[in-house]
């Protein structure tokens, strides 16, 4: 396979978003039948939607899509003296995607009340794929999957780099087939226990943190399996930074083909100038990762929310992403960005529909406050 060519995304693919078009929508927000920063941080949330979208006012969120990316981890299975790196026991994640595929769990009910479009893709779900697709988990699911479950990223690479190139290239194709087919809002998440182990090695990598400083409770260890956690992501790191300048390597050594298609996804969709909502450790750490390729994908994405996990923040910090809620909420599957969701169309709905003070008869303030 050839390998793919990380160096035109930054710099034939990524494009900036206008800056006189962001400009234009800080002078029109500012032009409105409002008292000065009337609604804070939504204000600002138009305002990015205006630029990315290349249009004052911004169009409403008509079509936004969940995309999420179930996988298993090697890591999970590690087990010093009956302590695990996750509090999810073996064969949880094959369970959620065939939960997900039924239409259960909170980000099913949530996208279903935000008229939220899913799409689950197996990437690296350690199962057989008759198993799931007897337990009726539709075949386009399956479809795309490049390996079973990933290697023990503190002993042992994640999967090849070939396999890191094939998921990289799905996760451009689904971004693809989601924008083509409507999509205006995207938001990508990982599915699978243990995630958030090589998430935090992705990101002590990329941040130049120890393991103890991105290091959280997951799925909620205790402190025994908290200490096997962190020692978990300080061995990976030995093995993840002599790799950090070459991404997709990074990928295959530290993360997994889940990782690496949600990448893929976050990079193709920042490429067709489509915004991207983030929400958990998982998204953020590929969004760190994508940034690293091309360092203007940050402009192209919004922080839905901050999580518990400490890597969480740092890689908000380096992102320069601030987020919406902090509700400290742990639940996966994009809960948090679909409890967003309705912030950000409000957001839209409520500037965009305001009058100017000249449209409005209404006498201008004698003071203008920056946004």
């Amino acid at each position: 396979m050839e390998k793919t060519d990380l160096e035109k995304f930054s710099e034939n693919v990524l494009r900036p978003a206008d800056a006189k078009k962001a400009e234009a929508a800080e002078r029109w927000a500012k032009d409105l039948a409002l008292q000065p920063a009337s609604f804070g941080t939504l204000e600002k949330v138009a305002c990015w939607l205006a630029a990315v979208q290349d249009q004052c006012p911004p169009k409403p969120i008509e079509r936004p899509r969940l995309v999420l990316f179930a996988g298993d981890h090697g890591i999970a299975a590690l087990d010093v003296h009956g302590h695990r790196v996750t509090a999810q026991p073996p064969g949880t994640t094959a369970a959620l995607v065939r939960l997900y595929a039924a239409g259960g769990g909170p980000a099913s009910v949530l996208a279903r009340s935000n008229d939220v479009g899913v799409r689950l893709v197996d990437v690296s779900v350690d199962c057989d794929e008759a198993e799931l697709t007897e337990a009726g988990v539709p075949a386009e699911v399956t479809a795309g999957r490049v390996r079973r479950g990933t290697g023990r990223i503190d002993v042992e690479r994640a999967c090849t780099r070939e396999e890191a190139d094939a998921a990289f290239a799905l996760g451009r194709a689904l971004a693809d087939a989601e924008i083509d087919a409507g999509a205006d809002l995207l938001i990508p998440a990982l599915l699978g226990a243990g995630h958030s182990t090589p998430a935090a090695v992705l990101v002590a990598a990329l941040t130049g943190s120890d393991a103890a400083a991105v290091t959280g409770r997951g799925s909620g260890v205790d402190d025994a399996g908290w200490t096997v956690k962190c020692a978990a992501i300080r061995d990976a790191l030995r093995l993840a930074r002599p790799v950090l300048a070459d991404q997709l390597e990074l990928l295959a050594v530290s993360a997994g083909p889940d990782f690496a298609a949600c990448v893929g996804f976050i990079l193709q969709a920042a490429s067709r100038r489509t915004p991207l909502l983030l929400d958990g450790i998982g998204a953020t750490a590929c969004a760190l990762l994508a940034q690293r390729i091309a360092f203007r994908t940050p402009e192209w994405c919004l922080a839905a929310q901050l999580s518990p996990e400490p890597a969480h923040r740092k890689a908000l910090d380096r992102l320069s992403l601030e987020p919406l809620l902090d509700f400290k909420i742990r639940a996966g599957a994009a809960s948090g960005a679909l409890l967003a969701l309705p912030l950000v169309r409000a957001a839209v709905s409520v500037l965009a529909e305001t009058p100017s003070y000249a449209e409005a008869d209404l006498p201008e303030p004698t003071v203008r406050s920056a946004l």
